[in-house]
């Protein structure tokens, strides 16, 4: 019995070769987004920082030329008794609204990561944040009126009396930090939430077979791994509160008698009130200059730059 030849399949001659897919390289649209926000970070950070700094060695009012007077700002700014109270007062008020927001963000935090799962809840605690400052220094303007206010009714009605709560040179500054505690803890405890969650969940497992309690669990896991976040949080809180302007220019405007006016209102009033800009921006420099001291000692206390997470 004859037997078929076997047949081949050959690819046609003029079928060109298959290209392999090039991988499409995004450098020229980094470099462009990149030289869009350095050209931001140029213009509105760079420029009036080394302005400001210039101007701090001159007097200006805008009314004449810019003229060089050396030091003789900064010797006034550390002659000047006001500016000494404005830093007392500002660090009054850093510290009781970092010291308060942290620890409530915190318990709010680990709350969240352990019964409120639900996203409700979460942006229940968010919502303060999305209140601005103006309108919510209003409201507990409102709110804390001496005479008409809901809250100092509400505490004359458990027999505590009205409390002066905006009009009290031993109530302003606390008043002030206890509103944008409330503001902003929702946002803070936010931030330590995320940190909560690279935790792995198996340190708290191996704790619990160990017959750690709660507490100790916090303590010795919670806390030692949360340590970077936890930096940073305070960091950011601390160089925000420092700058602390429209809840009291809004509340008290820096009264009873400089008792809530804080530096960045000093700063504002020296320059948009009494047009010495030259003044104003030695004040600026100092406030600067604070923040950078207060940063670099908060970084290196917290080690915020290590984890114990290995």
């Amino acid at each position: 019995m004859a037997t078929m030849p076997a047949t081949t399949t050959t690819a046609p001659p003029n079928e060109p070769p298959r290209r392999r897919k090039r991988r499409r390289d995004d450098t020229r649209l980094a470099l462009v987004f990149i030289a869009m926000a350095s050209i931001g970070l140029v213009t509105f950070y760079v420029v009036p920082l080394v302005r400001g700094i210039v101007l701090s060695f001159q007097q200006w009012d805008l009314l004449s030329e810019p003229r060089f007077v050396g030091l003789d700002n900064y010797t006034r700014m550390l002659a000047d008794p006001v500016f000494w109270n404005a830093v007392k007062v500002t660090l009054q008020y850093v510290v009781i609204n970092i010291g308060v927001q942290t620890v409530v963000a915190l318990g709010i935090a680990v709350l969240m990561q352990r019964l409120a799962t639900s996203t409700f809840w979460r942006s229940i605690v968010l919502a303060p944040y999305l209140v601005s400052n103006v309108v919510a220094a209003i409201l507990f303007l409102w709110i804390l009126d001496f005479q008409l206010g809901i809250g100092t009714t509400i505490l004359e009605w458990f027999g505590l009396g009205r409390i002066p709560f905006l009009t009290s040179e031993a109530w302003a500054i606390p008043t002030i930090a206890m509103i944008n505690v409330w503001r902003h803890m929702g946002y803070t405890a936010l931030l330590l939430f995320a940190g909560l969650q690279t935790i792995p969940p198996i340190l708290y497992e191996a704790a619990r077979v160990d017959g750690a309690s709660e507490w100790q669990m916090f303590r010795s896991i919670t806390l030692p791994v949360l340590r970077p976040i936890l930096g940073m949080v305070l960091i950011v809180s601390i160089i925000g509160s420092f700058q602390v302007f429209d809840t009291v220019s809004v509340t008290t405007n820096g009264g009873p008698v400089d008792a809530s006016r804080v530096l960045q209102l000093y700063i504002y009033e020296n320059a948009f009130a009494q047009f010495d800009f030259g003044y104003a921006s030695a004040l600026s420099v100092a406030l600067l200059l604070i923040l950078l001291v207060v940063t670099v000692i908060q970084y290196r206390v917290t080690r915020a730059g290590q984890t114990d997470l290995k």
